[in-house]
């Protein structure tokens, strides 16, 4: 299964309503879709996403696109599709970072390379600790009544009973207040926790996140930058309830120190910060080396990105803290013929060759971007 050719293009999906990130709003999702094709015609997708822009990882979607065009899909054909590993080590010593890049790759080359041997992405990790994965909703940074309206919502369809709050777009003592509200209407029927993205210092970490502890909330999510992890071992030793590591950890090596300083008691993993399927299951393998838990989080991903987190996930046995890959339920619309399938809070690893998703042509030329 030789590499032939490599093609990229643009998608910009709407969203069902806005998500507001600490910093920005968005109503619209751009994907990269990657299609690696080999010399027997074999086609294997993946997809190239970031949350909002450039703001998380420091990638773009255009960014992306020529960065795969110009430098990494030379790299690539002529290669060996059945060896991912050695193809991602390569890429890594030819082309620093980009990691959001490569795990668009890394998925298309897994989808390939599963459709060449007649078997999932999942059975070449190794088979399916769970066949499905429970899916936090996150209800993003708006007022408390907005929330919890939303919330209530869900719940009462039976699709989802753990939700997500941001935090950090405004004053902490705004933010703890809408949340504490929050908290207070929502902690008797659902699992609470909050995401900052990295916006609060420690002083005002230590100062506020006991008061949303106190009020019902039971996971704290990347509280401080990136780069405190010693904070971040503070927090999680303050607190009574985990603290998950988001944007701390993004390679294997920064997954080892977390779990060295005893600074994350759960570990959110995500395809595209990692590099791909490959890089997140062996940040699992770290995670649990250490006794510490995995959770599966999201960049918005329509079903390819999802139906490939999910082949991931399953496989991983360190992911027993749940997800929240409900990137396609807040797309508009999506982009293969049988989207993955949500049912009673749950959804499912698909069946079938490969990543077991098939792109609908013609939602990608309705929502292609001009060049």
């Amino acid at each position: 299964m030789i590499v032939d050719s490599i093609e990229t293009t643009i998608l910009d999906i709407p969203l069902r309503r806005p998500h507001k990130f600490s910093i920005l709003t968005i109503d619209s999702q751009a994907l990269l879709l990657v299609r690696v094709t080999t010399r027997d015609g074999i086609v294997g997708v993946g997809e190239g996403v970031v949350p909002g822009g450039p703001w998380w990882g420091g990638e773009s979607i255009e960014g992306m696109k020529i960065l795969i065009d110009r430098y990494l899909a030379p790299l690539l054909v002529g290669r060996d599709v059945t060896r991912i590993g050695a193809l991602g080590k390569m890429l890594d010593r030819m082309v620093a970072g980009a990691e959001f890049a490569k795990a668009a790759l890394d998925m298309a080359l897994w989808d390939a390379y599963g459709k060449g041997c007649g078997l999932s992405v999942n059975q070449l990790l190794g088979g399916p600790h769970r066949d499905r994965l429970p899916v936090t909703w996150a209800l993003g940074a708006d007022p408390a009544d907005v929330v919890v309206a939303e919330a209530r919502h869900k719940l009462a369809a039976g699709e989802h009973r753990s939700f997500k709050l941001k935090m950090g777009a405004g004053r902490p003592e705004d933010d703890v207040t809408r949340v504490c509200l929050v908290a207070d209407a929502l902690s008797a029927e659902a699992d609470l926790a909050v995401d900052l993205n990295g916006s609060w210092d420690l002083a005002t970490a230590e100062r506020f996140l006991p008061e949303i502890v106190a009020a019902g909330v039971g996971l704290i999510e990347q509280p401080l930058p990136h780069w405190d992890v010693r904070g971040m071992a503070r927090i999680a030793d303050l607190l009574t309830v985990p603290v998950m590591a988001d944007e701390s950890v993004r390679t294997v090596h920064d997954a080892t120190r977390l779990c060295q300083e005893q600074a994350a008691d759960v570990l959110a993993v995500k395809l595209a910060k990692g590099g791909g399927i490959t890089g997140v299951v062996e940040t699992g393998v770290v995670a649990g080396a250490f006794g510490v838990t995995c959770y599966g989080g999201t960049t918005i991903e329509s079903s390819i990105g999802t139906a490939a987190s999910l082949h991931a996930f399953c496989a991983m046995p360190s992911l027993e803290a749940g997800s929240e890959l409900f990137g396609t339920l807040l797309l508009a619309d999506d982009v293969v013929v049988r989207p993955v399938a949500f049912e009673d809070g749950f959804v499912h690893l698909p069946t079938g060759p490969g990543l077991g998703v098939e792109v609908d042509e013609e939602k990608v030329a309705r929502y292609a971007r001009a060049v």
